[in-house]
């Protein structure tokens, strides 16, 4: 990690001010969030789970090297202060007349400061999202005036991006893969890229990017959801010893936890060096968390 780079919980943060992109990532109220979660969360969990996924995805995205700055477009003060806090930059939803006028919006305060600034939407409800993914499909998305990624049931629109002095115009909502493809942005096909097409709404969203492994303050709630800590989480290997096939990780919140011989056989490696990173698997959670396999981590 460079000089120009700090730590936000879970990812180092890139602060270099050259990176071409700028993200645009919509957010509700916390209280009318991620209603189709409800059945499976609870209604005050469900909105605890809304901030912590929109925080995990802002994390992830400053973290990416493509990206200059991330602008939130919100009227909830609590989730904003917290997402400032990561470093986001907060716009009220002053049309408020939707998501599309909410994006639209965020797209005109970014150009109001930097008028040739290349934009794209993110959605806020992408927890496992990974840095290197996310470059991955905005490096894609350069070479065209708009273009978009389509969502993991290839219905929807996880991204759309706009070249400089290219209009946004969104059009989420429902089936917006093919309303994004009618006017005219090219679809963005890679392969690969499951952390930014896996957006949550409801459970089986999210036990569906909890097999990617997600971010450390969606795994934090999720054991209320999955009955388990994080079914997969993301942590970094910090002791092994060969002799006993045992050792201990560190998750991304920094709390160590052990593993025993039975965990790593389970994850079919042969040696682990302390720093790599690491998948686990895991039962309880807190204190009580028995790490059941541990493997690397492939991005």
């Amino acid at each position: 990690m460079g000089p120009d780079a700090h730590w936000t919980e879970g990812w180092p943060l890139n602060t270099l001010r050259t990176a071409p992109w700028s993200l645009v990532v919509p957010l509700k109220p916390l209280l009318l969030a991620k209603s189709r979660l409800a059945p499976s969360a609870g209604d005050a969990l469900r909105r605890r789970l809304a901030l912590a996924f929109a925080e995990d995805t802002v994390a992830a995205a400053l973290a990416c090297a493509a990206v200059r700055d991330v602008v939130v477009v919100t009227d909830d003060g609590p989730a904003g202060a917290a997402l400032a806090a990561l470093g986001a930059r907060i716009a009220s939803d002053t049309p408020a007349a939707g998501l599309n006028a909410a994006l639209a919006h965020g797209a005109r305060t970014v150009r109001a400061l930097r008028p040739g600034a290349a934009v794209a939407a993110l959605n806020a409800d992408l927890p496992a999202l990974r840095p290197t993914e996310l470059r991955q499909v905005l490096d894609y998305a350069a070479e065209f005036p708009r273009a978009f990624l389509a969502d993991a049931t290839g219905i929807g629109t996880t991204l759309l991006s706009a070249a400089p002095g290219v209009e946004l115009a969104p059009f989420f909502g429902g089936p917006s893969r093919a309303r994004h493809s009618a006017a005219g942005a090219r679809e963005i096909p890679l392969a690969g890229v499951d952390s930014v097409r896996r957006d949550v709404d409801t459970g089986d969203d999210l036990r569906a990017a909890l097999t990617l492994g997600v971010g450390p303050r969606t795994a934090r709630l999720s054991t209320a959801v999955t009955g388990r800590y994080a079914a997969v989480m993301q942590a970094t290997a910090y002791t092994y010893d060969s002799e006993t096939r045992s050792g201990s990780v560190l998750l991304d919140d920094g709390t160590p936890v052990d593993f025993d011989a039975t965990a790593f056989d389970a994850g079919g490696l042969r040696l682990l060096r302390p720093g790599q990173r690491v998948r686990i698997e895991g039962e309880g959670e807190g204190a009580d968390l028995r790490i059941t396999l541990v493997t690397l981590q492939t991005f």
